[in-house]
């Protein structure tokens, strides 16, 4: 097997790396273990990946490191790293059907981002009204 696995996985603004190694199956998301990770639903999100791997988790460490963004883009960037490290670390062709058939967007990071603000108004499409009165 391999010694370390780099993966990393973005969302938004949230970009997150992974680092997988030989271990004893613990988890950590920015030095903090993914057991007490809070909210729950951002846990239960980053966790996917490792519930569909099953047994190949037992053997490895995974430290994830994510910055920007919101704690629901923080735990997409994170998931999406995570389980393409573990792929890279198996290179199992079953578990990257497994992960596909789930959700893509654990091995294919999402693209969209909030569109920048212009000039002339308060967003990105608004406008201040004109008056000819």
């Amino acid at each position: 097997m391999n010694s370390v696995i780099n993966s990393s996985g973005k969302k938004k603004t949230a970009v997150a790396r992974a680092t997988i190694s030989e271990g004893r199956g613990r988890v950590r998301i920015n030095k903090k273990p993914l057991e007490i990770w809070e909210p729950e639903l951002a846990r239960l999100k980053m966790q996917e990946p490792l519930m569909l791997a099953g047994e190949v988790t037992n053997g490895i460490d995974i430290r994830v490191d994510i910055r920007g963004g919101g704690i629901m883009g923080q735990a997409d960037a994170g998931r999406t790293a995570i389980a393409r490290g573990l792929l890279a670390w198996t290179n199992d062709p079953s578990l990257k059907q497994t992960f596909i058939d789930y959700d893509r967007n654990l091995l294919v990071s999402d693209p969209r981002a909030k569109e920048s603000k212009k000039f002339g108004g308060r967003g990105a499409r608004a406008r201040r009204q004109k008056s000819y009165r």
